[in-house]
């Protein structure tokens, strides 16, 4: 996959591209559709296809007291389009320079001159530009102009057993409410956090059951504080099975400031300090509670494991 971040030039002097455009944050089951339809009209005109990104989600500069919370990280986000076989991503750098660029002028320089756009992928419902002014309607009259075409899709994916269109928006709200099965059902795979294995206080050795800290970069979405099921990726490659504990401890600390991310890894005996992890969600095991003293807290983390390892193994 190439990635452009040059857009003061044409990419491919002579050579058409179908696109689309949007932030694509997770990657999801509608995401995926739309590129795989984008792949199909590019196979049919010998085109190349391409999606336009964000190097940022634009809400976090138009409207950052109400930006959502990422599902992906950018590194993750370029390794998830990747996978979907589309042969180009183009990334706009999205700033305040940005944002007050008309949709006019955006279509002209990155549509036409850097991509010479043939046909346009988008939802009925796609806005860009300054003050979301560009709309469907209007990339219809400038592709008259510019020699291109727009195919909006009338509708978004469900995932199988939800009841409501894929979106990133319903991503989110699912894992707010700690559902990681719907909200991995519209993913298409499971939920991934990704940070480094800090210090801790190393409360869970002592109590038997070793975990890795792993500190979340800031802005990112993660599901409600509780205990879960899943995997734990090392650097290598290596993966292994895991009880996920995400919240504040409360049988220790009465007022946390925020929620620490911890994994337990099964059947593992070693020194994963300064590595960087990569955790997916894969069930839900229970809420976090605080426990009368340590005793019954070790019994709790002996079936958490327990369980663990059903599910998973």
């Amino acid at each position: 996959m190439l990635v452009v971040t040059d857009l003061s030039k044409a990419v491919w002097p002579g050579v058409r591209a179908v696109i689309t455009i949007g932030a694509y944050d997770g990657v999801h089951l509608g995401h995926q559709a739309v590129i795989e339809a984008v792949r199909r009209r590019a196979d049919e005109l010998g085109a190349k296809s391409v999606v336009v990104t964000f190097d940022r989600h634009p809400a976090s500069v138009v409207r950052p007291e109400s930006a959502p919370r990422l599902l992906t990280t950018t590194e993750q986000k370029m390794e998830m389009l990747d996978r979907t076989g589309v042969d180009a991503v183009a990334v706009v750098p999205f700033d305040e320079q940005q944002a007050a660029e008309s949709p006019e002028s955006f279509v002209e320089r990155v549509l036409v001159d850097c991509l010479n756009t043939r046909v346009i992928v988008v939802g009925e419902d796609f806005h860009f530009g300054r003050g979301r002014d560009g709309n469907v309607g209007l990339l219809r009259k400038l592709g008259l102009e510019a020699d291109f075409d727009v195919e909006p899709l009338e509708l978004l994916p469900r995932a199988d057993g939800i009841d409501e269109p894929v979106s990133s928006t319903a991503i989110r709200r699912a894992l707010a409410g700690g559902d990681i099965s719907r909200a991995n059902a519209m993913l298409g795979h499971q939920f991934e956090a990704r940070g480094s294995v800090v210090q801790g206080d190393q409360r869970g050795r002592l109590l038997g059951f070793p975990t890795a800290n792993v500190e979340v970069p800031s802005g990112l979405s993660l599901p409600a504080d509780g205990v879960y099921a899943g995997w734990y990726e090392r650097p290598s490659g290596d993966v292994y099975p895991c009880a996920i504990n995400l919240g504040r401890r409360p049988t220790f600390y009465e007022h946390a400031d925020s929620s620490l991310l911890e994994a337990h890894l099964l059947d593992f005996d070693g020194d994963l300090y300064g590595e960087d992890a990569k955790i997916r969600m894969a069930h839900f095991l229970r809420s976090e509670r605080k426990f009368d003293g340590i005793e019954a807290l070790i019994a709790q983390l002996s079936q958490d494991v327990s369980h663990a390892r059903t599910l998973l193994l």
